[in-house]
């Protein structure tokens, strides 16, 4: 019998699936691989990272040091950021508040 996954489930599976792909199925990416797959899998905010300034940036929010690769753990910081954002604009109307917040 095939286990059915949930709508959650299969997303995640789909972040650490993507985050492999770009990474060249390594543990870490570096830039290059990171902007490649921001700007086909996240267009919301590809155009913060496509010049150096709005990389740096967000590559500090994430934990990320110069020189640095990217992990899993940084990435998922920026999952984190991005979720919160989309789910205040999606719930705006609603005045829900979302006070999650990653330690």
């Amino acid at each position: 019998m095939e286990t059915q996954y949930s709508e959650l489930e299969l997303a995640l599976n789909t972040l650490v699936t993507e985050f492999h792909k770009a990474a060249d199925n390594g543990p870490t990416m570096n830039t290059t691989q990171f902007q490649s797959m921001i700007s086909s899998q996240m267009p919301a905010i590809a155009k913060t990272v496509e010049n150096e300034e709005g990389l740096g940036k967000v590559l500090e929010q994430m934990g990320v040091q110069s020189g640095q690769n990217i992990s899993f753990d940084n990435f998922w910081k920026l999952i984190n950021n991005q979720a919160l954002q989309l789910f205040g604009t999606m719930h705006k109307e609603k005045g829900t508040k979302c006070t999650c917040l990653l330690q």
